[in-house]
């Protein structure tokens, strides 16, 4: 397969009086032509910037990148511009224009592409189509961004949040999308925060924090880094009904736990044989004279990579973002 992205040793230095902040600081990646790559990483990791490098939006310090082997160096430009569809986080359009003159007017920017009217059924806006754009909900403008980024058919997609605010049945409209973009062999790049979504689209995710990779691999290959198929969740109490707190490490030593960690006032660990290990996690709790207050078993999922690599889940990224906003 030949290369859609390719990055080499990129950085990104932002100056201040402060002094210097490296927000991209020598990432290597390469995005295949005809998958569906995700881009995660919690807020101040680099993400944004190097996908806004890669959209032509910033100029890399230095580096090289190459976009469907052209390179933003004032020569290719345009032709990257007409191969490529951008939906950003929040965009933002003329309220005073309709659905149907809004994407005209962005098909009109290309030299091929897509009728207006198809994608608009794509996204389900047709009975929004001669509705003004300041009438339009949150999640039908966050629809209309992804209509004016398909309407040029685009060799490459860069989806930023793509169903942020939308609903479910809008949700998985996004997602037929995406997946009929890699039945055609064309390339989606998707940053979200939603670890179930990038789960189940991309064929490989990419995990970034301090301006680096740090994580690469297919949603199945990155959750068998962690060494088990399950998490145990649970919270403890005295009998007295009173919380308790032990040290997570307490229980690394337990038959087929391979990890532990705090929880918020629980515990999570992974394991590879729930039925070894419960039974095991039971005695002991009633050794220390203790008792469950929570216990939930689950499948190892894409969020439990992100908080091992991170520390941090992503959910409490967005929560954050939403917080200072």
């Amino acid at each position: 397969m030949s290369q859609a992205v390719l990055c080499r040793d990129l950085r990104k230095r932002y100056e201040s009086k402060a002094g210097a902040v490296d927000a991209v600081n020598g990432l290597n990646l390469e995005i295949e032509t005809g998958e569906c790559f995700g881009l995660l990483g919690p807020n101040g990791a680099g993400k944004t910037t190097t996908v806004e490098i890669l959209e032509g939006l910033l100029t890399a310090t230095s580096g090289r990148v190459e976009v469907l082997g052209l390179q933003w160096n004032g020569r290719d430009d345009d032709e990257i511009r007409q191969r490529i569809g951008i939906s950003l986080q929040e965009t933002r359009f003329n309220e005073k224009l309709s659905v149907r003159e809004t994407v005209k007017m962005f098909r009109s920017f290309y030299r091929q592409g897509r009728e207006p009217r198809d994608v608009i059924g794509m996204v389900n806006l047709e009975e929004k189509e001669k509705a003004w754009v300041g009438k339009l909900s949150g999640g039908q403008a966050q629809r209309l961004a992804v209509a004016c980024a398909l309407v040029g058919d685009p060799e490459l997609l860069f989806l930023d949040e793509p169903t942020t605010g939308l609903d479910p049945q809008s949700r998985r409209e996004v997602w037929d999308i995406i997946r009929e973009q890699r039945t055609r062999s064309r390339t989606t790049l998707i940053t979200t925060h939603y670890m179930d979504e990038a789960q189940r689209l991309c064929d490989r995710v990419a995990v970034i924090d301090h301006g680096k990779v740090i994580a690469l691999g297919s949603p199945d290959e990155l959750i068998q880094q962690i060494g088990g198929e399950h998490i145990v969740e649970f919270d403890l109490v005295h009998r007295n009904g009173e919380s308790a707190d032990l040290p997570a490490e307490s229980f690394g030593g337990l038959a087929e736990v391979s990890s532990t960690r705090r929880e918020g006032d629980g515990y999570s660990l992974t394991v590879n044989k729930p039925h070894v290990a419960l039974p095991a996690l039971i005695n002991m709790i009633q050794g220390e004279q203790l008792e469950l207050a929570r216990l939930m078993t689950r499948h190892v999922s894409l969020e439990d990579v992100f908080v091992t690599l991170t520390g941090r889940r992503l959910a409490d990224e967005e929560t954050a973002d939403v917080a200072r906003a």
